[in-house]
């Protein structure tokens, strides 16, 4: 499994990062007052602030509490960045459980960044008893929605038969979306690509690109523009 995620590192840099952090124009003050009152989305951006370090001086503390704050009222982007941290360590101490619970939370709430990570994490059995099948879904649910990261881990899947029946066509149709997603292809995919040709005939590869088109047409959402 650690090949495995070697390789979807490879094709698309995750990285386990913090998202959405794009400083707010309200000042500080008048923000703090009105993330008091309970806004889900001020607090997330309170918690920005800190991260970022910019405005206000950096506080792993402040940050982690606003996005608790935030995280505890359902925002998803919140969920996330608590998981991303609890599973890095930064601002308490790491908790590989505890990332495992809040990376699902946002999961559920059709956050794909969330979804791959959870994938990943039941692919590592990381803070969670170490599943395929459950890797494999949580990748096709990012995958679905253009994540090109869960794209490639769900091709790869697909191609060792880990967590959902071993398919090559398929698993050939997914990085054909992956090139599409960016115009051009990569060359760990490309190599990825040529390894499983290698196990096709050539009326196999037609049938993938067939099936990419027709993916594509029928989910336009998997190519996330």
């Amino acid at each position: 499994m650690v090949a495995h995620m070697k390789l979807v590192l490879a094709l698309l840099v995750m990285g386990l990062l913090l998202v959405g952090c794009v400083k707010p124009k309200t000042e500080l003050e008048h923000l703090k007052a009105l993330a008091e009152k309970g806004d889900a989305e001020l607090q997330f951006d309170l918690g920005c602030w800190y991260h970022d370090g910019e405005e206000v001086e950096k506080d792993l503390k402040e940050e982690v509490k606003w996005f608790r704050k935030a995280a505890d009222q359902g925002y998803a982007e919140a969920q996330y960045n608590l998981g991303v941290m609890y599973d890095n360590g930064q601002g308490m101490e790491e908790d590989n459980k505890e990332a495992m619970k809040w990376m699902r939370k946002a999961a559920l709430q059709e956050y794909a960044q969330a979804q791959f990570n959870l994938g990943a994490m039941y692919a590592n059995g990381e803070g969670v008893e170490q599943d395929d099948k459950k890797a494999a879904k949580w990748y096709q649910k990012a995958a679905l929605q253009g994540h090109a990261t869960a794209q490639a881990g769900l091709s790869k899947s697909y191609y060792h038969g880990w967590g959902v029946p071993r398919d090559y066509v398929t698993a050939y149709a997914w990085l054909n979306i992956i090139t599409c997603q960016f115009k051009y292809e990569s060359p760990p995919c490309k190599e990825f690509k040529d390894i499983v040709a290698k196990e096709m005939t050539p009326e196999q590869i037609t049938e993938a690109e067939a099936l990419a088109k027709q993916m594509i047409k029928k989910n336009p959402k998997l190519i996330n523009k």
